[in-house]
């Protein structure tokens, strides 16, 4: 080996460190990641194919995580991939502000190192605090970003509260409040004590504790026991519903009783209703309607009272002395007491029960009516064919015309829609897009702008943060205007994330999407699962097994965390990590450069006229067919076989086959026979560093410029392509 004839940096082992920073910089210099750029310099066409991924916004309120790399990954793989297949490629980043989250984050902080609340400081004040820990977060994440490789378009990046995203979310909630889609009105929601708002189910963390399941009657001379976990809301009780095939109570039902349970006095109705279970507890249910959504919609069926006996504090607001103004806590003791103090309590069994609790304050719910902001999602659409908005849910997904990946989601998106209630939007928090709507005594004014003239004020609530993400595939590329980008590059090709918020964000994408466009958001759902320990243990901060994208990149680089990541991870399932899994990874990485740099030094005397042997024919025809089989993979988003097959190819068919036998080829006095080795070494390692690109950018893209090419590989086209 003559080291005056191989590149410098192929002497040393691979550094990725050195070598990463650098070559992300000349990625962005080139602008290849923008689409313009790519047909400026005639890398693609402006009739082109387009192929869009807009990248699903991490949470300003922190950092990256393995799940988060394993998205940037999966994406990635699939825009450089078209990029180098001739596509007018965009992958369109952005980050959301996701309202409670960063509010809840910036709140504690306060009340940490000044000990204040958001009261003491006033809504503006404190919006500006959450603001610059926002951008502080944004430019972490940003960074984050870059490190793993991603190569997004940074000339369009949005974020959820930016201006323009403002104008797309108050246009789309004046164009469904004039379609009288939403609506205000007093509905069961979930309700935080700590955080002092509404809240989505995706922001409830259920939570297994042990509870008390009591059996009691709520007076001596009452004729059914009933069983609850919650005695303390017995006193807004209003009925007891029981199963209309359930013989032990038919000749009870329609009968009507008056009690004092523990000094409140009750009126009780015996009623029939299909959604009891005869199985569950004593088979009839003491119906609160205030205070669960289950018999709030029992009380719409049989026109029952909605007495509310819990406020917004978790604190009991009816009853004598001896419960008013209790924590909820406190009351169910109290009450609990006098059951058995009056002899009505039958039975006491400690049960398995899953509560649920605020994420971000860890308060206890507290299922409460409350007057909210809603959209009607089983309202006929007159513009839209007379289709609800469940309706134009389930139809894309229902036709085909958006896949999902894997199939088997699609039972557990229909189940989802079918039993959807009314979305509550309005959250009563002050970071996010304030409601478009203003107030001046009676009047009431919906726009997109305030309202001219004095006296308007307008209301204090914010709206959901699904309300605007679910216009991210629209609004990011110019929405309400009717952009060029608009026009190319929706609907988008491909939503890849992960499968828990198929239902909070994925299927509402899809809602307003058909509504205000009347189109798809995307054709394909890949849905990716959750990056586990190597016991499958779910990362976290308490358990101490998380592991650090931006720590996998400097210790081993970035490409052996996307291998790593990658590799054995079937859409829809969930996959382990461990730093010997990456640092394998990193082994293939040296692999890769030493092969590099042994075919280097064998090719520096191959003649130009060379032509493959018969031998060497079949040898690069087998490897064209697994290539044909790889980009058949990453086609059919089969990303973990891709990657396994690149692999195997190069670490044993290239490396420990092809190079060892080629060692005595190498050496031979047979001219011919030589040239012909040398140039399948030569073709097969470029072919197989362009495969490997998407995969593993930077290693790759080092390795070409060592072998003197010019153009970046990046924007080389696929093999298979030409």
């Amino acid at each position: 080996m003559n080291p005056s004839i191989i590149p410098e940096k192929l002497l040393k082992p691979y550094d990725p460190a050195s070598e990463e920073n650098r070559i992300y910089k000349k990625w962005e210099d080139s602008g290849y990641f923008t689409p313009e750029n790519m047909i400026r310099d005639g890398l693609t066409t402006p009739d082109a194919e387009a192929f869009t991924i807009i990248l699903p916004p991490p949470n300003v309120t922190g950092v990256l995580h393995m799940g988060h790399a394993l998205m940037l990954t999966i994406q990635d793989i699939l825009i450089r991939y078209k990029r180098m297949s001739g596509f007018r490629t965009l992958w369109l980043p952005g980050t959301d502000h996701a309202a409670i989250a960063t509010q809840s984050t910036v709140e504690k902080l306060i009340q940490k190192t000044e000990g204040k609340s958001r009261h003491d400081l006033g809504r503006e004040a404190l919006l500006s605090r959450v603001a610059t820990f926002a951008q502080d977060s944004h430019d972490t994440i940003i960074n984050q970003t870059k490190v793993m490789g991603a190569s997004c378009d940074w000339s369009r990046e949005a974020f959820t509260l930016d201006e323009p995203r403002t104008k797309a979310v108050r246009t789309v909630f004046k164009m469904m409040y004039d379609d009288e889609l939403i609506y205000r009105g007093h509905r069961i929601v979930n309700w935080d004590p700590k955080g002092q708002t509404t809240i989505s189910d995706d922001e409830i963390v259920h939570e297994a504790r042990k509870a008390t399941m009591y059996t009691f009657k709520y007076s001596k001379d009452f004729p059914i026991a009933i069983s609850t976990t919650r005695p303390e809301t017995k006193i807004g009780d209003v009925a007891v519903a029981v199963h209309p095939d359930d013989s032990r109570y038919s000749s009870f039902v329609g009968k009507e009783y008056d009690v004092v349970f523990c000094g409140v006095p009750i009126h009780i109705k015996i009623i029939a209703d299909k959604e009891v279970e005869k199985d569950f507890g004593t088979g009839a249910l003491g119906v609160t309607p205030a205070h669960s959504i289950i018999d709030w919609e029992m009380a719409d069926r049989h026109d029952l009272p909605r007495p509310q006996v819990i406020n917004e504090y978790a604190k009991m607001m009816l009853g004598g002395e001896n419960l008013m103004g209790k924590k909820v806590a406190d009351a169910r003791e109290t009450i609990v007491e006098w059951l058995r103090t009056e002899g009505l309590m039958e039975k006491e069994e400690v049960i398995d029960q899953n509560v649920s609790t605020a994420e971000r304050t860890g308060g206890i719910i507290e299922p409460l009516p409350k007057l909210q902001w809603f959209i009607d999602v089983n309202k006929p659409i007159p513009a839209r064919h007379n289709k609800t908005l469940k309706q134009l849910m389930r139809d894309p997904v229902a036709n085909n015309s958006i896949a999902l990946m894997p199939d088997y989601f699609d039972k557990t998106y229909f189940h989802w829609i079918d039993n959807l209630k009314d979305w509550c939007i309005s959250r009563q928090i002050w970071y996010g897009h304030r409601i478009p709507v203003w107030y001046r005594g009676e009047e009431i004014y919906t726009g997109i702008e305030a309202p001219a003239g004095e006296g308007w004020s307008q209301d204090e609530d914010t709206l959901d943060t699904w309300f605007s993400s679910a216009l991210w595939t629209f609004s990011t590329l110019g929405w309400p205007e009717q952009t060029e980008d608009l026009k190319i590059y929706h609907p988008t090709d491909v939503l890849e994330t992960g499968y828990e918020i198929l239902f909070f964000w994925v299927a509402r994408m899809i809602l307003m999407t058909q509504y205000v466009l009347d189109d798809i958001p995307f054709k394909t759902i890949y849905l990716h699962g959750t990056v586990r320990d190597t016991q499958g243990r779910k990362m976290s901060k308490s358990l101490g097994n998380g592991i650090d994208p931006l720590d996998v990149a400097s210790t081993y680089g970035a490409d052996a965390g996307r291998m790593a990541l990658i590799m054995g991870t079937a859409p829809g399932t969930d996959s382990k990590i461990s730093e010997d899994k990456i640092k394998g990874q990193k082994h293939f990485a040296n692999k890769l450069w030493n092969i590099t740099r042994f075919i280097i030094s064998s090719t520096t005397d191959m003649s130009p006229d060379a032509v493959l042997s018969e031998e060497d024919t079949l040898l690069y025809e087998a490897w064209r067919a697994e290539l044909t089989s790889i980009s058949s993979d990453i086609d059919h988003y089969r990303l973990h076989l891709a990657s396994d097959k690149l692999y195997q190819y190069i670490w044993k068919t290239l490396a420990d086959d092809i190079l060892e036998s080629s060692k005595p080829l190498l050496a031979s006095e047979d001219a011919v026979v030589k040239a012909s080795r040398q140039k399948l070494l030569i073709v097969l390692l470029k072919e197989s560093l362009t495969a490997l690109h998407p995969f593993m950018p930077f290693v790759t893209e080092c390795l070409w410029g060592a072998l003197g090419e010019d153009k970046l590989l990046m924007v080389t086209p696929w093999p298979t392509s030409h």
